[in-house]
């Protein structure tokens, strides 16, 4: 006798325990099924977000700012603390406790939702039905809509052979016991900038070393450029259209090979984090006849409301196309949810922000300058340092600037990117304004508090007029 449900979400990560979360408050009978396990054996709900990903690499960043801080900035301030010393047991001890915490939370947020939570792999079969393979055996549900919500996975090179313990991936990278003195990280993307900055911060000497030309593609250009330079000012070393060929472990260190512009070079490391990006984990998700569709990359195939070739299947978050950001997955979670309890329900993908958790902080949401010119579509740009900013001064945080894109035909706000303290707040502003179709005008005529760091969307909207009143118009 198999068990019946409304909806069984396969996936408990970002965008899965969202979609549950939201099927319970809809009234809906739902179970929730997850194969996640901590290097301990022990199930935990909550993905690779929680677990391994967001949720500690923001608790190290916090924890190596802060120790970067008590070591260079501090005295500055007149707080004078002594020898300072790194007790990195108990940073780490901190980061578990943070993510426990995290887990913890989703298994009563279950409950008070009225979501039953499994611990085991799911696997989609024909007709909507779901086969659990956990600890106490095989059992197999069924419900009129099944959400898949299997989440990704690191991506791994054939010439650089993983081992868990010289040559790693993320996870591995957060849960180091001992700084190492050299740490190489192949990706200079958002990941492997933000571990860098975590070690280098600790001690580490950081070579990262990028396939690609350009610093940070995705990024507009201005914004990446003043990055770059403060990367380089911090001590990472980032090597662009540097390939690596190859990577050994020789004893207790890492040989690495690679390429570049001016011919081949070797490199030793203590340890390699391999951080090149992530695919869509679909490994025994599907069985044969379901008629869930994936596209030539393994991304299920969706439509703009993440409903899938199969009836009443639905697939959400990394597994799926557009950029894999938990948040994104957290909206088309609940958003299928609602869809499913015939409530309204979409996501605005034009308006997604992204952030990238170094020192300082890079967020930005809409077109860059690149994409816009690239359009055709006629625009004005302004931009605001943090450097004119009375709170970043006070703050000791006066690197980076705010910048807006717009349209000089109708004034519409086009994207908005920022490089400062607390970007990654700041964002959520311009994130609402471009929900609203909101014009620069509507942004500079905004009354911000003073002194905020917040006053440097508003300056710079001001300045896309050449109106800025804190800086020169240029």
């Amino acid at each position: 006798m198999s068990d019946v449900y409304d909806v069984i979400v396969i996936g408990a990560g970002p965008a899965g325990y969202p979609a549950a979360i939201r099927a319970g408050q809809n009234k809906l009978k739902v179970a929730c099924v997850d194969e996640w396990q901590n290097t301990d054996g022990s199930y935990a709900f909550g993905g690779t977000c929680l677990n391994a990903g967001c949720i500690p690499s923001k608790a190290l960043l916090e924890s190596s700012e802060l120790f970067q801080r008590a070591k260079d900035e501090f005295a500055v301030h007149g707080i004078k603390i002594g020898a300072l010393t790194l007790d990195l047991a108990a940073m780490q001890k901190r980061r578990a406790s943070v993510v426990k915490t995290m887990t913890n939370g989703i298994n009563a947020l279950f409950k008070a939702n009225g979501v039953v939570g499994i611990q085991g792999h799911g696997r989609l079969l024909p007709g909507n039905k779901v086969l659990v393979k956990g600890t106490a055996g095989e059992k197999t549900l069924e419900a009129k809509h099944v959400i898949l919500a299997s989440g990704s996975t690191p991506i791994r090179l054939r010439s650089v052979p993983h081992d868990g313990k010289y040559i790693v991936d993320s996870w591995n990278a957060l849960e180091f016991d001992a700084v190492p003195a050299r740490l190489g990280v192949i990706g200079a993307g958002v990941i492997g900038l933000e571990l860098g900055s975590v070690w280098r911060r600790l001690g580490s000497e950081v070579v990262v070393l990028e396939a690609l030309e350009q610093f940070l593609p995705m990024v507009d250009q201005t914004i990446a450029k003043e990055a770059q330079r403060h990367f380089k000012k911090q001590g990472l070393d980032i090597k662009l259209g540097a390939k690596v060929a190859s990577a050994a472990v020789s004893g207790d260190a890492v040989d690495v090979v690679y390429t570049d512009s001016t011919g081949e070079h070797s490199l030793q490391v203590d340890k390699l984090v391999v951080a090149v990006g992530r695919r869509p984990f679909t490994e025994g998700l599907l069985a044969d006849g379901t008629g869930v569709q994936l596209d030539e990359r393994g991304f299920v195939k969706v439509d703009e409301h993440c409903r899938t070739s199969a009836p009443n299947v639905w697939a959400v978050g990394d597994v799926v196309r557009g950029p894999m950001l938990a948040h994104k997955g957290k909206e088309e979670g609940v958003m299928v949810a609602d869809l499913i309890a015939g409530h309204y329900g979409e996501v605005n993908y034009k308006v997604i922000p992204s952030v990238i958790y170094t020192q300082p902080e890079i967020a930005w949401v809409g077109q860059t300058e690149e994409q816009v010119k690239a359009s055709g579509r006629p625009y004005k740009t302004g931009t605001f340092p943090f450097a004119a900013s009375g709170r970043a001064r006070a703050m000791e945080a006066g690197a980076g600037m705010a910048k807006i894109v717009s349209a000089k035909d109708d004034d519409e706000v086009l994207g908005v990117h920022v490089i400062g303290p607390m970007a990654g707040e700041l964002i959520s502003e311009a994130v609402l304004a471009m929900e609203y179709s909101a014009s620069t005008e509507d942004i500079q005529r905004t009354i911000h508090a003073h002194p905020t760091l917040s006053e440097a969307i508003h300056e710079a909207a001001l300045a896309v007029d050449k109106k800025a009143i804190d800086a020169l118009n240029r």
